[in-house]
């Protein structure tokens, strides 16, 4: 049995591990976006940024290797949303399915909570073919069982290994508004 990891809040010196974890999505999936991996300086930047903007950037440890990253940031970007942030959240590809995905969501759902955020927003590509090399319905299916509901959908909206990719928007309600 795998041990427990250790949650805690990052710094901009976890990016080198935190890249690590990073990286394979980019290069070899569809989960990321991203065409390009960023350098350690940009990855250092981007934990900063979200640091400095008063929202939470964790990671999960076991030992001294980082097996997961989680973090809100402000969704869209407009005062009037304050009170809903945008998650994130990446495994080492043989963290998954231990554990540590979950508990990396509790820790922002904490987070989020001390925070007055009273929803998690949730941005997720779905294949748009079956047996996909590239992505699975993994996230979606681990979104729903934390409690997630899908609700919106673009299609075809990204491209990457000549492919087209729909995205789907999963919240979760963790309160109603005041």
């Amino acid at each position: 049995m795998a041990p427990t990891p250790r949650i805690r809040l990052a710094t901009p010196q976890d990016a080198v591990r935190a890249l690590c974890v990073y990286a394979p999505y980019v290069r070899r999936t569809a989960v990321s976006f991203e065409y390009d991996v960023p350098t350690v300086a940009e990855f250092s930047e981007r934990i900063r940024a979200i640091l400095e903007r008063g929202y939470p950037f964790v990671v999960a440890e076991e030992g001294s290797a980082v097996v997961g990253y989680a973090s809100l940031r402000p969704f869209v970007g407009r005062e009037a949303y304050r009170h809903n942030a945008e998650t994130t959240i990446y495994l080492h590809m043989g963290a998954r399915g231990r554990g540590v995905g979950r508990a990396l969501y509790r820790a922002l759902e904490g987070e989020a909570r001390a925070r007055d955020i009273l929803a998690l927003e949730a941005c997720i590509g779905v294949p748009r073919e079956p047996d996909d090399p590239y992505l699975t319905d993994a996230s979606v299916r681990f979104h729903r069982a934390m409690g997630y509901r899908e609700v919106g959908r673009f299609e075809a909206c990204g491209r990457k290994f000549d492919r087209w990719y729909d995205m789907v928007w999963m919240e979760k309600r963790l309160a109603e508004p005041f």
